[in-house]
């Protein structure tokens, strides 16, 4: 059992019911770079009954909103093309309604980059999945 204890698990499992018994499936933006992380994420979350988009950068990650928009962003902070400094700034010239903005990043200064890009929270690289869900569970609902 993932997390090792009864207690994680029924966190999961009360996480799962109120996801089942809302009326639609929430929507999570996962940009990052790393196609591992994208891709943990996007598991970890369609798990949890997310439907999970993601983009390798911030620039896939605009057109992804702006197709559909999501109910929270994962953010990576430092990305080619387009970082999430970039990314940021320009999701919230576009039309609201704008999404809260989780910022994930593996700097030690996470608290200043994510009050640099107006993040709503932050989560450090390593993270405790639990905790990434609850942030998750937190701003889509």
């Amino acid at each position: 059992m993932e997390g090792g204890s009864v207690d994680a698990q029924a966190t999961r499992d009360g996480r799962r019911r109120r996801m089942a018994a809302s009326t639609g499936r929430r929507r999570v933006l996962v940009v990052d770079d790393d196609p591992g992380i994208r891709a943990m994420l996007a598991d970890v979350l369609a798990d949890e009954g997310y439907e999970v988009r993601g983009a390798s950068d911030g620039r896939v990650g605009l057109a992804l909103a702006a197709e559909g928009p999501p109910d929270v962003i994962l953010l990576d902070y430092a990305m080619p093309v387009c970082s999430g400094p970039e990314f940021a700034a320009a999701y919230r010239e576009g039309p609201p309604p704008h999404a809260p903005i989780v910022l994930i990043t593996a700097t030690g200064q996470a608290a200043r980059r994510a009050a640099e890009v107006r993040a709503d929270d932050y989560l450090g690289k390593p993270f405790e999945l639990d905790h990434l869900l609850d942030l998750v569970q937190r701003y889509a609902d």
